[in-house]
């Protein structure tokens, strides 16, 4: 099978956007992965993504449930892990 019969079918690929929200100003907004930082730490406390709010700047930190993590990176945010999964 070549490279070309395997994507035939494709007709084109849609970014990942993740919906979210200021806390401060309360504005509503879509970031791509490449716009959140995820960082899973050794407890729920240590574990949360954040983000900077596009329209007043504000730096945004929000916890991250195992669901939310499993979201993120499924959808290609990059996670910094504090803890070993050893």
């Amino acid at each position: 099978m070549s490279v070309a019969s395997a994507f035939s079918g494709m007709t084109r690929v849609y970014p990942v956007v993740f919906r979210a929200a200021c806390p401060d100003c309360r504005a509503g907004f879509e970031l791509a992965a490449s716009a959140l930082r995820l960082v899973i730490g050794a407890t729920h406390r240590t574990t949360f993504y954040s983000f900077t709010c596009p329209e007043c700047l504000t730096a945004v930190r929000k916890p991250a449930g195992e669901r939310i993590v499993e979201l993120l990176t499924g959808g290609g945010v990059r996670a910094l892990r504090l803890h070993s999964t050893l």
